[in-house]
């Protein structure tokens, strides 16, 4: 019984759920440089900003997506399963803006530090991470 409530003390559900939720960010900061054709850190770390904005975006959309999980969800399990359900939606989300934007290439126009395309992609990955987060049921 003891034990039991060890693990259901607010603040050791915190620390796991903030571990958890960094953890799957790490992942998907790694899945997110594999998809884009540019290296996300080596421009972030060149003073790209449109890199860096793109990418805040997506970890705030990715974080954002993991607060919906934990308010509904009530077993790690469910909370990880699906916010990586919504991490895929927004690389769905991701890949359509590519697709949708055929006069020219989003990925190009990041690594060009285009600060517009920048500044919608960061928009794309926040708005959307409120849909789909609203959406985890």
């Amino acid at each position: 019984m003891l034990a039991s409530s060890f693990w259901r003390h607010p603040l050791v559900e915190t620390a796991g759920y903030f571990s958890v939720v960094v953890l799957c960010l790490f992942v998907a900061m790694i899945i997110f440089e594999i998809v884009t054709k540019y290296k996300n850190w080596e421009e972030i770390k060149n003073g790209n900003v449109a890199v860096a904005l793109a990418t805040g975006g997506k970890i705030v959309g990715i974080c954002n997506i993991f607060r919906y999980s934990i308010q509904q969800h009530t077993s790690f399990v469910e909370m990880i399963g699906w916010g990586l359900y919504g991490f895929i939606l927004l690389i769905f989300a991701y890949l359509l803006f590519e697709f949708l934007t055929p006069k020219f290439n989003v990925d190009e126009e990041l690594a060009a530090d285009n600060r517009s395309v920048g500044f919608i992609s960061f928009t794309i990955s926040l708005g959307l991470s409120f849909v789909i987060g609203a959406s985890i049921s």
